[in-house]
């Protein structure tokens, strides 16, 4: 089974929908295997930004992320990685499908509510930026094999 990241952003906190994300992916089956809240700092956020560090919107970005409170988990399935972008939709709100999480909650690309890693790299790095490994509970769904053949 792969690992995914996925992030509810400052703006998805706020207005109250981490719950109906944190419903859209278990209802699709993926089985959550850590989650916590807490404020990123200015040099967590670097670690996770570090690709963008050259881009002209960069400092704008970790203003952004460290303005208030963000939920990170870790998220487990048959090729979760890409599942999940797909249920995450395409980073432009206004590009997104009208059924993913960006299509239905986000207008603003700025604000675009919620954040997923965009590889199994990607996943691996993100994940240990936010967690330890022994932070990951392991453990059986009972329907996992009403989910998998």
């Amino acid at each position: 089974m792969e690992q995914t990241f996925v992030m509810v952003k400052p703006d998805g906190v706020q207005r109250g929908l981490t719950g109906k994300i944190i419903s859209t992916l278990e209802e699709k089956g993926y089985k959550l295997r850590a989650i916590k809240m807490l404020r990123l700092s200015e040099k967590m956020a670097g670690k996770h930004y570090a690709e963008h560090v050259e881009k002209s919107f960069y400092s704008s970005l970790l203003q952004y992320i460290t303005s208030g409170p963000v939920v990170a988990m870790v998220w487990e399935g048959k090729n979760a990685v890409k599942g999940a972008r797909t249920i995450i939709g395409k980073t432009n709100p206004l590009e997104a499908d009208p059924g993913s999480i960006r299509g239905k909650y986000a207008i603003d690309l700025g604000r675009n509510v919620i954040h997923g890693s965009d590889s199994p790299e990607s996943a691996q790095r993100e994940i240990a930026i936010y967690f330890n490994p022994e932070e990951l509970v392991d453990y059986s769904m009972a329907n996992d094999k009403w989910i998998y053949e």
